[in-house]
């Protein structure tokens, strides 16, 4: 075998043995290391996993290929003079707008309507609370792909005759009717009795906010009991990913014909694609791994000193053996490398355990939350190498120190 091979062989196999002699020391030695990569891999784990979560409750709430026509399209960039002068501007959108844009999209799958309202609802003395009224078409079952637990959606038969049916969320049918089929039974919105014909699959919460207490009417019923003024928001759907921009636009030149804007009028309606959402969210949160990763991997360079602290003190305790070593022709670069691997080992054993930390308390959060946590190979291989390069350079000047030893001045210390 290779002399250097056998040489690291017997350099790994002192460290190893020196850190064992050492228990307690070693891994109170190994706390920051270890707190250092869990936090950095939980980090990561976190972003990845909020930024997935932020998909699932986009598909939930939105589906996919789904655009909005709306009154304005808010941006956080905004000002309140611009927002003033564009509530100003800008037209409401009418049911005329909608029917418009259904009947002359060409590359769009379907096209829909809806207003909004919260109230209360009351039923058998018991009450929800700002409970959101949906007024919808029938295209937007097929749009936002929403799924029941029971009955169905409404028609466009029944949306044309404003019929008085509606389609509520399970935090309503768990509210007022504790088990009991809800289908055919009824429930007042703004004083008319609604039948109910559907009840929509359970859809969770997002931001700590229920995605369940809620009810569609037809939207001819909502502007029959809440009136006209309110703009409507027009919903669109493309036929598949590859053509969604093109949809977009279509839809967008269709508005601005239908408005007879010209040239280079600016829009008078608002364009909102729900997957923006989503890049708002990743870029929200890749400005905070931007922030945060640093920080924590500050954790990880207090850990080094640590470790070189207690490589420091491990010279003066080893001054003896070090002396002798050399005085049986042991070299700098042997006692130099021997002291480097007994630091890079500390680091990599202490980069390992954060690792099996971070994945427990990800487990943990996971089956506690309703947060999905992704631990990727990025921040693992980040955490490792970096506690790795930390626990050699930590590890360098107590190396050096302890190569330089005169072996006659260390041997005279025992």
């Amino acid at each position: 075998m290779n002399k250097y091979v056998l040489f690291y062989f017997g350099a790994g196999k002192l460290a190893l043995q020196s850190i064992l002699a050492h228990k307690l020391r070693s891994f109170l030695t190994l706390t920051g290391i270890i707190i250092g990569v869990a936090s950095v891999v939980i980090v990561g784990a976190s972003i990845n996993g909020f930024n997935s979560y932020v998909a699932i409750s986009m598909s939930k709430m939105f589906g996919v290929n789904h655009f909005v026509i709306d009154r304005f399209a808010y941006r956080e960039s905004m000002t309140e003079d611009q927002i003033n002068r564009m509530w100003r501007r800008n037209k409401r959108l009418s049911v005329e707008d909608y029917a418009w844009l259904r009947d002359q999209c060409q590359s769009c799958a379907e096209v829909g309507a809806q207003s909004e309202s919260s109230i209360n609802l009351k039923h058998n003395g018991r009450e929800t609370f700002l409970t959101r009224i949906a007024g919808v078409t029938a295209e937007m079952a097929l749009i936002e792909e929403k799924d029941f637990s029971d009955g169905r959606f409404f028609t466009t038969a029944e949306v044309d005759r404003a019929a008085r049916v509606c389609v509520i969320g399970t935090d309503i049918e768990e509210k007022f009717f504790d088990g009991r089929d809800p289908i055919g039974q009824t429930i007042k919105i703004k004083g008319a009795q609604m039948t109910i014909v559907g009840v929509e699959s359970k859809r969770g919460s997002f931001l700590g906010n229920s995605m369940d207490n809620h009810a569609y009417i037809p939207l001819t019923t909502f502007m029959k009991l809440f009136g006209r003024r309110q703009s409507l928001q027009i919903h669109a759907k493309s036929h598949d990913r590859e053509i969604f921009q093109t949809t977009v636009e279509e839809a967008r030149v269709l508005m601005r014909n239908r408005h007879k804007l010209v040239g280079n009028d600016d829009d008078d309606f608002g364009m909102v694609n729900t997957g923006d959402f989503k890049d708002d969210v990743d870029s929200f949160t890749g400005t905070i791994a931007l922030v945060v990763t640093p920080i924590t991997l500050l954790s990880l360079v207090i850990g080094g000193i640590v470790v070189m602290n207690i490589m420091l003190v491990s010279v003066v305790e080893r001054t003896f053996e070090i002396g002798l070593r050399k005085a049986v022709g042991a070299k700098r670069i042997q006692i130099l490398a021997q002291f480097l691997i007994e630091s890079s080992v500390l680091s990599v054993v202490g980069g390992l355990l954060g690792l099996l930390l971070a994945v427990a308390l990800s487990w943990l959060i996971r089956v506690t939350t309703s947060m999905p946590m992704t631990i990727t190979t990025g921040y693992v291989t980040l955490s490792l190498l970096v506690s790795g390069i930390i626990g050699i350079t930590a590890g360098f000047f107590p190396a050096v120190k302890a190569s330089k030893l005169d072996p006659v001045v260390a041997l005279g210390k025992n």
